[in-house]
């Protein structure tokens, strides 16, 4: 869906929350000047055939992957930006990306972790180049089960960056690149996984804002291919197996999430029930895999469930217990996206001591605290600004129609207070009204405010 608003900016929102959005010239020429620390002590794997898939016009490219049969089961081959390679201990580099803690993702142009000549350059996986990897190599069984796994420093070669428009229509059209041609077999036995069976998987659309030739901003919705769901269950396999390895060494860093309580659960499946979904005593991760995220309803579906993961954190498995990630269904660890996050780097240097046989860095276990105190605000923070990106737009988008009905459904309605929160399906908003009509039914709501200053949407009941 294509949404169409007047001129939309984004960098107030970056100034009002306190997000550096540049670097000095000092962390530019560090950036540009820093040079593989491990250079000697890497394995050649240039003869793999990586390929990265990404979205289209990409250039921190985190993730190389090759996927071939092995026996009645599968290699694959999962190679990671090696950042650390050129963040060195106590550097300029190492202390700007404690402080930003991760790549904040505005609409228009993201807040970078690391400067471009980085994020964007020698340290991206970028193809036809030779690359620092941390290289994750996997032995799965026939039903995609863990056999073995091991992790390594090497140089690779990526031979194709890929965009996820166009491996889904040459999936569509029965062809894909060879290097990935069992990655939509390895993905789907993955999802069927017994650990991810009924863990929580949001399949959130993504959302790109252009500027257009006649100076206004096209705001597309697009669609969630299956090529990203099945592309996200390699990186979903790495985190669950750096996470087991910690738990296992006794130290590390793991993403975790309690489960959901029953009152949020409940809550979520009277939502659900409101927006015509049947879901009877189905576990929740089983139901949202059958939703088609790409419908309006399906959408909103997808963005309720997000309540259900809220309280997800960090814990240095040097001061506190292991804990799992209730979304994920184990034991858990961000080892994936270093180009993007901080505790990235810092987590694949454990995998890398405990595959290699030997002890963690020192500067690892130096920075641990920051580090997770880092992702700890930061992610708060990407949370709350992601938030205020996404009402601004609706702000600026339904400004105009004030005043207008739309067909709504009421999701929850508290007649205390007399307000209600509903869903509107054109276009696509969560939002709130004035009133308390019944939870469930389909009726329509007038526009009373939609105001771009506060980032506000108000609907009322009943409509005028």
């Amino acid at each position: 869906m294509k949404l169409y608003a007047a001129p939309l900016n984004f960098r107030p929102i970056a100034k009002e929350f306190k997000i550096p959005t540049s670097f000095s010239p000092e962390l530019h020429e560090a950036a540009a000047n820093a040079r593989d620390q491990f250079a000697d002590s890497r394995r050649d794997a240039r003869d793999v055939p990586f390929v990265t898939i990404d979205p289209v016009g990409s250039k921190d490219l985190d993730q190389a992957v090759f996927i071939e049969r092995s026996g009645d089961g599968y290699r694959v081959l999962y190679a990671i930006a090696d950042v650390a390679a050129f963040v060195a201990p106590g550097s300029l580099l190492r202390d700007e990306s404690i402080v930003r803690g991760q790549t904040i993702y505005l609409p228009d142009e993201p807040a970078r972790l690391h400067p471009e000549e980085l994020s964007e350059d020698s340290a991206s996986l970028l193809p036809d180049v030779d690359r620092p990897a941390v290289l994750w190599t996997f032995q799965l069984a026939a039903d995609g089960e863990i056999d073995d796994v091991s992790v390594e420093r090497a140089t690779i070669h990526s031979v194709a960056r890929l965009d996820y428009d166009h491996v889904q229509a040459e999936l569509d059209q029965g062809r894909i690149h060879p290097s990935i041609e069992l990655l939509p077999e390895v993905g789907k036995l993955r999802q069927e996984s017994s650990l991810r069976r009924d863990a929580i998987n949001l399949r959130l659309p993504s959302v790109r804002v252009e500027d257009t030739k006649d100076g206004e901003y096209e705001l597309q919705i697009e669609p969630r291919h299956p090529i990203m769901d099945y592309n996200s269950e390699i990186s979903l396999l790495t985190g669950m197996a750096a996470g087991q390895m910690m738990q296992s060494a006794g130290h590390g860093f793991l993403r975790t999430l309690r489960p959901a309580g029953r009152e949020a659960e409940a809550e979520f499946r009277r939502e659900v029930n409101a927006l015509g979904y049947e879901q009877n005593s189905m576990p929740i991760g089983q139901f949202l895999a059958q939703i088609d995220s790409d419908t309006p309803r399906g959408m909103a579906v997808m963005r309720e469930a997000q309540k259900l993961l809220r309280g997800s954190g960090y814990v240095d498995l040097e001061s506190k217990d292991a804990e799992v990630h209730a979304g994920i269904g184990g034991y858990y660890s961000h080892v994936t996206a270093p180009l993007r996050r901080l505790i990235d780097r810092y987590a694949s240097e454990v995998c890398l001591a405990i595959s290699g046989g030997y002890e963690v860095p020192q500067w690892v276990k130096d920075d641990a605290a920051a580090v997770v105190k880092s992702m700890g605000r930061t992610s708060q923070l990407a949370n709350t600004v992601d938030k205020a990106c996404l009402n601004l737009t609706e702000a600026t988008v339904l400004q105009p129609w004030v005043g207008h009905n739309f067909d709504g459904v009421i999701l929850q309605s508290d007649p205390t207070k007399s307000v209600a929160r509903v869903f509107i399906s054109d276009p696509p908003v969560l939002g709130q009204s004035l009133g308390h009509p019944e939870e469930g039914i389909e009726t329509k709501l007038s526009l009373i405010r939609a105001d771009v200053e506060t980032r506000e949407v108000t609907f009322a009941w009943p409509a005028d």
